[in-house]
Order: C-alpha cells, then sequence, then structure tokens
C-alpha cells in the first residue's frame, strides 16, 4: 500500500503531535477505538480556516501530429478550483454543582458524563461521513449524498447489488490519501475532538432563573474532501433482510455475490499502490464476511493478525489483503441506489 507524507496521518497520530502533554491525545484514542473509520482515516491540516481549496484537472491539451514545415495550434489543460468547507460539530455539558458533588468525587462524576458527550460526537461525526448532505448547510457532504446517482460523472464507482424495498445497505472502498480522499480540520487549529473545561460558573434553568453548574464545551471542526472520485467506491442496494434470514448454503451463495462486487470495487480504484485503502460495512455484512473467511475453501477473505493504534495485535478481516472495518452508523435502511 502507499507511503503517505507526513502530513497526512490518523487522528491518534495528529493528537500525540499536537499535545505533548498527551490530554487531547487520550481524547482522540478513544474516539478511535470502537469506529472502524476513525481507525485509518487520514486528516490533513487545510489550507483555508475554514477548510480545504483543491484544484482539480477538468481537461487535457489538445495534441497533433503534424507534417514537415507545418506548426500546430497552441494549447493547454483545463483546472478547476473546489471548496470543501469544514463543518462546526458542538455540544455543551452543565452539571449542576450540588448534583456533582454529592458522590464526593466531583471529577469521575464529570468524567462520566464527558465520556457520554464523547461517544454522542463520535456517533455523529461518523454518521456524517457517510450521511451528511447540501440540503444541511451546517453539515459536511457525506460519501452516500457523493455517490448516490449511477447516471452522475462518479456513477461508474457506483456498484448495485439488486436490492429492492427500503432496507439496503452499502459497502464502501475508500483509497485514502494526501491527492485522493482526506478528512480536514482548519488551518491553525488542531485535529480530532476538542475539550475546554468552562470550570464552576452560573448557568440558567428555563425560567433563566440562576444556579451554579460545571460546565465543558466539546467541538470538532472537520470536513471530508474526495479530490479523486475515482478513489472511492459504492456498493449499494445490498438486501439487508435477505441476507439475515440466509443460513447454509444459501448464505454463502449471497456472500459470493457481494464478495464478487467487492473485487470489481478494487478494479476502480486508479492505483492501489498510491493509496491506503478500507472497505466499510454494517455489522450485518460484516458478520457474513467472517463466516465466509471461515471456509477452508476460501482464500479472498480471511481473518489476520493485525497491530492496532495502541500497539496490541488484533484479528482483522480482510478482503484480498484490504482491511474491512465495522462502521455501526452504516444502517440497514438506506434508500434504492438507481
Amino acid at each position: 500500500m502507499a507511503t503517505l507524507a507526513a502530513s497526512v496521518l490518523t487522528l491518534a497520530d495528529w493528537a500525540k503531535r499536537l499535545d505533548p502533554d498527551g490530554k487531547t491525545a487520550v481524547i482522540a484514542e478513544l474516539l478511535s477505538q470502537d469506529n472502524g473509520i476513525l481507525d485509518n482515516m487520514l486528516f490533513k491540516e487545510g489550507n483555508l480556516p475554514t477548510g480545504e481549496q483543491t484544484t482539480i484537472r477538468t481537461g487535457l491539451p489538445t495534441v497533433y501530429y503534424r507534417l514537415m514545415n507545418q506548426g500546430v495550434p497552441k494549447s493547454k489543460s483545463t483546472t478547476a478550483q473546489i471548496t470543501e468547507n469544514a463543518a462546526m460539530l458542538e455540544a455543551r455539558s452543565e452539571i449542576d454543582q450540588k448534583e456533582a458533588e454529592l458522590n464526593g468525587n466531583v471529577n469521575a462524576y464529570r468524567l462520566s458524563e464527558s465520556t457520554a458527550f464523547m461517544e454522542a460526537m463520535r456517533q455523529q461525526h461518523a454518521s456524517t461521513l457517510f450521511n451528511g448532505t447540501a440540503a444541511n448547510p451546517e453539515q459536511f457532504v457525506g460519501f452516500a449524498s457523493r455517490y448516490s446517482d449511477t447516471s452522475a460523472g462518479n456513477g461508474q464507482n457506483i456498484l448495485l447489488a439488486g436490492g429492492a424495498g427500503a432496507d439496503n445497505a452499502s459497502v464502501y472502498l475508500v483509497g485514502w490519501g494526501q491527492n485522493t480522499v482526506f478528512g480536514v480540520f482548519p488551518k491553525g487549529s488542531k485535529a480530532g475532538l476538542g475539550h475546554e473545561d468552562l470550570g464552576l460558573g452560573d448557568a440558567f434553568d428555563s425560567n433563566d432563573d440562576r444556579f451554579r453548574a460545571y460546565m465543558d464545551r466539546y467541538t470538532w471542526d472537520s470536513g471530508l474532501v474526495v479530490k479523486d472520485w475515482r478513489n472511492v467506491v459504492r456498493i449499494a442496494n445490498i438486501d439487508i433482510s435477505e441476507l439475515e434470514g440466509l443460513s447454509g448454503a444459501q448464505e454463502l451463495t449471497d456472500a459470493t455475490l457481494i464478495i464478487k462486487l467487492m473485487s470489481r470495487a478494487i478494479d476502480r480504484i486508479p492505483s492501489l499502490s498510491a493509496v491506503s485503502p478500507s472497505f466499510y460495512m454494517n455489522r450485518t455484512i460484516m458478520s457474513l464476511l467472517r463466516v465466509v473467511a471461515l471456509e477452508k475453501s476460501n482464500s479472498a477473505v480471511t481473518i489476520e493478525p493485525a497491530i492496532n493504534q495502541f500497539g496490541a495485535t488484533i484479528h482483522e478481516t480482510r478482503f484480498l489483503g484490504i482491511p474491512c472495518k465495522l462502521v455501526d452508523q452504516l444502517g440497514n435502511a438506506e434508500t434504492l441506489v438507481a
């Protein structure tokens, strides 16, 4: 796989580099424990205070054969600039002073509440990565909206699995890299989830009456940049209700269909050696792949030991060597893609 530039890192990497005291590093690594896409999604600092401006090639110059003593017309390539804005995800916590002090350990009580806020931020960020839409301008646009129409310019990177109704799911293949697909945080800011302890102050109830409270603020400014659309492939319209009712030979037959589509998805990526690729899928599809991996006749889907970001050995499902990551925010109720 690709060797990536030092400016394109995972959240855990950015946290370790930005905060020598380790405080942010703890939060960033908590985020990456249970969310597959945040384990290996690459982030870079944007070139704008609001995100990233990219320049893409939209046309090649015209070239000519010529005869002796005959010139050729001049030509040039064409480019376009696209701005991908980062979204501002934020939450605030206010805990009544008396409530926090009841058990005699204010810090432990506040930490338990902070854990819930961090989990909510993590889940919302993962959801937006796939489901964010332009209809909600406060969000950034996710993969599903970008790859939702087979007749669009990137339609060749949408593979249909033949499902019907409204109980479908998708598998995504993403080739991460500084010139392909990456997460972005605003220029001059920090990557990942930020926490600000606002201390003890005046809060207000529903009647605008004051009470003393411990207050915290959580922020996460980030966006998604798809600089080269060819490096994302969506396998859509996977019928989940059918998969959940399968067993035995039929289970393996339907798994074979998904595997064939995953193989076709790999061939849509221009160069696997230039990116860091991963498949992302929900729990139902991941379970099916694990069943296939246990079949002795199979060699494409494997369960292999790997080292995670904490240095621990884990067992990771891979397809033809490409990691398969579980993302619970990928649901089972997608509308049909046509």
